[in-house]
């Protein structure tokens, strides 16, 4: 065992040696100093570069005498090496490398300097390579960053029951991987939530993807889909295209309006969400995926697959966890905070007084958070006055459409709690009534679980005669 450390040590003096030779052989020049800077030895090279006619001149020289300008003694006084610097001489620069030198107990004794080479083009493409990697870095950072999701669940605003439901059910899907399908008119904040979901995973630092299959012409939406290979078809890029499955790899696929899609690719999408794999268009090579699906509609899927409009067997995938986002209607309570985040986000100094609240809620919002945002950016663009009040939120509305029940009713004297409650046991009484009393239809037309619903009866005293 001794003898075989002997020739490790024998072999890495060797090495040592032989590194030192190659490079002295090689370069432009070699210097070396003493722990007070004071050169000890130089090669001829060296020493005719900076006008010497023997290197023996130098000897004894603090090395900033003889090379101006010299990194030497920081190098042993810092006990840090640099690896790769230019160094002017009166003959042109040159590209240095310094290093220092230990004793066998690891104390700084000095300092070596080899002039690599003479021609900074040399470096030229070593240079440009770095550079073109630091724009691929920054470009790829620059594509994370804006795939990355924009909202957190505190960006869905509410506090009445059926947005603290939709923020349960979100919360607990962030921490699975099965789909996510959600369900909801236009407006209601379907992609909010969606990015909140994706925020809140363990997918978050990779990317948010989102493609919207109504927005986007059918006989296109294979190719953004998969991505193309290279001239896949006339027109298509000769270096390929990736598609939306491939840029989301390790992050989430959000698909907005997935009952728009046509049947042929739902077959497929059935494929990647079954066998995780695919094929780029025009390709035969199939490509492994990596993603987590939220697909979000506002079609009846049902409906659609009984008009043969949507594939079954994909409805049963997708719909694991399904998430109902109530239209602004249903949770007209959750409209002054609504309003005030708004307001905020759009930098505006304006209030609404309570008359214009009270208007806000006898709306139906047909358009939903939407148009609530759409409405209050014209009130104050056209306001001169800071409170909002009810005309000019009426004007701004334009064609006013009534909430089915009518006008939130208020009691003289009633507490909000007491209010709270009269208008719970209204809505749940009406949703058991639409729904024949039958709970679970209930639950899901009011975005409720149906051990909460059930919960809320018990409190508000509702049967379910009533």
């Amino acid at each position: 065992m001794s003898t075989s450390l002997k020739d490790y040590q024998q072999v890495r003096g060797l090495a040592i040696r032989s590194l030192f030779e190659i490079i002295e052989q090689s370069s432009e020049g070699t210097v070396i100093v003493d722990r007070d800077a004071n050169i000890v030895w130089m090669n001829e090279r060296y020493a005719k570069r900076f006008g010497l006619k023997s290197a023996d001149e130098a000897i004894g020289q603090p090395c900033e005498k003889v090379i101006s300008n010299s990194l030497l003694r920081q190098v042993v006084s810092t006990d840090l090496p640099i690896l790769l610097d230019i160094q002017d001489t009166p003959k042109g620069p040159l590209v240095v490398m310094r290093l220092p030198i230990h004793n066998d107990a690891g104390a700084v004794i000095g300092a070596i300097g080899f002039a690599l080479f003479d021609e900074l083009r040399n470096l030229s493409p070593l240079i440009e390579r770095y550079l073109s990697m630091q724009q691929e870095l920054a470009s790829t950072r620059s594509l994370l960053r804006s795939r990355q999701s924009k909202y957190t669940f505190a960006h869905f605003i509410g506090t009445s029951a059926a947005s603290l439901e939709v923020k349960r059910r979100a919360r607990r899907s962030a921490s699975a991987e099965s789909p996510v399908l959600l369900l909801g008119e236009t407006g209601t904040g379907k992609e909010l939530l969606a990015q909140a979901i994706h925020g809140a995973s363990t997918r978050a630092h990779k990317a948010f993807v989102s493609i919207n299959s109504a927005a986007i012409p059918h006989d296109l939406l294979e190719a953004e889909f998969f991505g193309t290979a290279p001239g896949a078809f006339t027109g298509a890029d000769r270096k390929g295209r990736p598609g939306k499955l491939q840029i989301a790899q390790g992050g989430t696929l959000f698909l907005d309006e997935i009952g728009d899609m046509p049947l042929p690719l739902q077959s497929k999408l059935l494929r990647v969400l079954q066998e995780k794999e695919y094929e780029p268009v025009g390709s035969n090579e199939m490509l492994h995926s990596d993603v987590r699906v939220i697909a979000a509609t506002s079609m009846d899927l049902e409906a659609a697959i009984k008009r043969g409009e949507f594939r079954a067997d994909l409805y049963y995938r997708l719909n694991v966890l399904p998430i109902r986002v109530p239209p602004l209607r249903e949770r007209l309570e959750d409209i002054p905070a609504l309003s005030e985040a708004i307001l905020e986000e759009l930098r505006s100094h304006h209030e609404l007084d309570h008359a214009a609240l009270a208007l806000l809620a006898q709306h139906a919002w047909p358009g939903n958070i939407r148009e609530l945002r759409n409405v209050l950016e014209r009130a104050a663009l056209l306001s001169d006055d800071l409170v909002l009040d009810a005309a000019e939120i009426r004007a701004a509305i334009g064609t006013f459409s009534p909430v089915a029940r009518g006008a939130l009713e208020t009691v003289e004297g009633e507490t909000f709690a007491a209010a709270r409650e009269r208008f719970d046991r209204q809505v749940i009484g009406a949703a058991l009534k639409a729904c024949g009393g039958n709970v679970v239809d209930a639950a899901h037309r009011l975005g409720l679980g149906r051990s909460t619903l059930y919960k809320k009866m018990v409190a508000l005293g509702l049967t379910i005669s009533q």
